[in-house]
């Protein structure tokens, strides 16, 4: 599960792409919109500004607006940003690879290749998915609605 921070930062992000190309959204604004307790928000913006993603501008119509086009901001960028790799098990971490306690043999472990091909599907598809594609997407709906997800086993 991703941490509520991130959840928040990226319901952020996306309200800044809503409000277009150099719109000022202020954080009350946000925090109200989405839902978001204030104080928790401006951490976060706070974050997201030190990242290069967000900035801010002072002045009666002040507020945040993004630094990059919602087309080159990816869900998966935030995530490393605001939590590191994403990775289901520590002995798949990139640098900071951590064998497990109770592993023989890592090469020979069946659960360990199975949640490789997990993080590698869930980094293509978070790594391909940009904010503007949320927006363009006719599930992201204006009116308070949410898509349910539905998961199938097969």
């Amino acid at each position: 599960m991703i941490a509520l921070k991130s959840k928040y930062a990226l319901r952020a992000l996306i309200a800044l792409a809503r409000a277009g190309p150099g719109e000022t959204l202020q954080i009350g604004t946000i925090a109200t919109r989405e839902a978001i307790p204030k104080k928790f928000l401006e951490q976060i913006l706070l974050d997201l500004k030190h990242a290069g993603l967000v900035a801010s501008r002072r002045g009666q119509h002040g507020g945040y607006h993004l630094l990059r086009a919602p087309q080159e901001i990816a869900f998966g960028e935030v995530l490393r940003i605001l939590e590191g790799p994403f990775v289901p098990l520590a002995c798949l971490g990139n640098g900071g690879h951590r064998r497990c306690d109770d592993c023989r043999d890592e090469r020979l472990c069946a659960v360990r290749r199975v949640f490789a091909k997990v993080a590698v599907a869930s980094g293509e598809i978070l790594d391909g998915t940009t904010l503007a594609d949320v927006l363009s997407d006719p599930a992201d709906r204006l009116d308070g609605e949410r898509p349910s997800i539905i998961l199938v086993k097969r």
